[in-house]
């Protein structure tokens, strides 16, 4: 089993470096760091807190700041989650209803769907 879990959640419950889980919240605005090749590095956040992503990889088409992400992988012992995988979201439709409600109550996230 891999869990999913916000920048919050990481921070709370303090998981464990090597533990493989999902990231997932908003690609922070100006925090995308392309390197070299297909390296990128990037910000998960869910307003409350941050997590740095580095990834190694072709993006996803919908890959942008400020959009809802999921990562997979493992965070590093330097707090740095190093994903091998990206999935890009474009609305709460896609991305997990904990994620959304918790962006929705912070004023920060709107989605498509109408409330």
């Amino acid at each position: 089993i891999v869990f999913f879990y916000s920048p919050s959640d990481v921070r709370e419950k303090n998981i464990a470096t090597g533990q493989r889980f999902r990231l997932g919240g908003l690609v922070e605005q100006g925090s995308v760091k392309r390197g070299e090749g297909t390296q990128v590095r990037f910000v998960i956040t869910d307003t409350a807190n941050s997590i740095p992503v580095t990834y190694t990889g072709v993006l996803p088409d919908l890959f942008r700041e400020g959009q809802g992400v999921i990562t997979e992988g493992k965070l590093g012992a330097d707090g740095v989650f190093v994903a091998d995988s990206v999935l890009a979201k474009h609305d709460e439709n896609y991305m997990p209803p904990e994620v959304a409600e918790a962006l929705r109550k912070q004023g920060v996230w709107q989605g498509t769907a109408k409330q």
